[in-house]
């Protein structure tokens, strides 16, 4: 894996991913390589998140993290200054959450995903957040990276 001083910053990924401002949720890429990354986030932590409902940021929005690590993955793999084609979740499965709240959590989430397969069009992930050493989240999830091709 890649563990260079030189891995992406906050401001890297809110280049190349669609989410900007506070929906840009992770800090920085810990490492990578060509079939995995691990991000971390504190994000989970802040009042005005913007996926917060009544007060609370549910362990469900976790796999939004998720989501950016995959789309952080893709360009980091792209090798491009500019953001590549965008991704979009097709499906999620096997999901598994450990707790009822990320807002609760420490403040240091670390967001694993795995590339398990994938063509031109369709990728397949699995991932996990981790809080402290405990994995809070889990599970898989298929990305279509250009709709009009399916």
């Amino acid at each position: 894996m890649q563990t260079s001083a030189l891995l992406p910053d906050h401001a890297w990924i809110a280049a190349r991913i669609p989410h900007q401002g506070s929906m840009c949720l992770l800090d920085s890429v810990l490492r990578w390589d060509e079939s995995s990354i691990v991000c971390q986030a504190s994000s989970h932590t802040h009042a005005d998140h913007p996926l917060r409902a009544q007060g609370s940021l549910g362990m469900a929005n976790g796999i939004e993290y998720a989501a950016q690590a995959m789309a952080v993955h893709g360009a980091l793999l792209a090798g491009s200054e500019t953001a590549p084609a965008a991704g979009y979740l097709a499906s999620v499965r096997d999901v598994q959450w450990h707790g009822p709240r990320l807002d609760t959590l420490p403040p240091v989430l670390r967001v694993h995903a795995q590339r398990l397969s994938g063509d031109g069009n369709t990728l397949l992930y699995s991932f996990h957040l981790e809080a402290g050493e405990a994995t809070v989240l889990s599970g898989r999830a298929s990305v279509m990276l250009d709709a009009s091709k399916a």
